[in-house]
């Protein structure tokens, strides 16, 4: 199911709500200028609850500055190998330092 999101969330096999959701989060992070409250209201609409359109905002938010700031600083993205390191170990730690 992740790849039919990936591929395309508008036509992968997922809730009508998160469809919206990922709509919403597309327009924030694609044209954020253009974003109002009418772009709200569908999600809402769908049953996402105004917690809900605030956390997937928030985290939103922060990948958006953090992908922007490595693109900026121009980060290298890890081999698979690396990826894999840091996955284990963040199921062993979590975020915590």
């Amino acid at each position: 199911m992740t790849q039919a999101v990936l591929a395309d969330y508008r036509t992968a096999p997922i809730d009508e709500k998160l469809r919206a959701a990922l709509a919403l989060l597309e327009k924030v992070t694609r044209a954020p200028e253009a974003l109002g409250p009418d772009d709200v209201r569908p999600v809402l609409a769908r049953g996402v609850t105004r917690q809900g359109v605030k956390d997937a905002l928030f985290v939103a938010a922060m990948f958006n500055a953090i992908d922007r700031l490595a693109d900026a600083f121009r980060f290298e993205i890890p081999d698979d190998a690396a990826f894999a390191a840091s996955a284990k170990m963040l199921l062993k730690m979590g975020y915590k330092l």
